[in-house]
């Protein structure tokens, strides 16, 4: 069933919908929230809880990606479950890595109204820089932060060794902090 047919379930309200969605984009969804929160039992509640923020939006809202649309909302829910687990016990580990890896060139939001806006500037100018890079780099970099896998997992899908796979991610970095000073997002 192709993300259109899908679309029509929810907008019909038939329940059939998060089933097919399920089906269709159910391992990606629990793939990524594992690669966060390192637990089955929590990125399986991450994909529950996505299927019913979908359920919630779609409509009024009509992605034009369902994929990427639903890979937001897991992330999201995947990071704010991962950094109330963080703020209870306060340990390390692979999320605590690549999210400080980014620290240094995308400004944080506040929760201020001009923030919402400010991440709007921040989005497109974070779409722009990445749709300037060459595959290999816009992909591993989409993998890394925006679906948290391994070091280990983009090497292997790249068949390129650690060094390599670590200078890539250095260079798209750096790529995106230039970028984001040029615009005047990041100061």
């Amino acid at each position: 069933m192709d993300d259109n047919e899908i679309l029509d379930l929810f907008f019909a309200r038939q329940e059939e919908a998060i089933e097919k969605t399920k089906l269709k984009f159910g391992n990606r969804l629990l793939r990524s929230a594992m690669n966060i929160l390192h637990n089955n039992q929590d990125a399986e509640e991450c994909v529950n809880d996505t299927l019913l923020k979908a359920w919630n939006a779609i409509p009024p809202t009509r992605p034009t990606t369902l994929g990427a649309f639903l890979a937001k909302i897991s992330r999201n829910l995947a990071i704010n479950k991962w950094k109330a687990k963080e703020t209870a016990r306060r340990g390390g580990g692979e999320t605590t890595l690549l999210l400080g890896e980014l620290e240094d060139c995308v400004p944080g939001t506040g929760d201020m109204p001009e923030a919402a806006y400010e991440s709007g500037l921040v989005t497109a100018a974070i779409n722009d820089c990445l749709n300037s890079m060459d595959q290999h780099a816009r992909v591993a970099f989409v993998l890394r932060y925006f679906h948290g896998e391994s070091i280990a997992s983009i090497c292997n899908r790249f068949n390129i060794s650690e060094s390599k796979a670590k200078s890539l991610l250095f260079r798209a970095r750096k790529k995106l902090k230039a970028h984001l000073e040029k615009e005047g997002v990041l100061t």
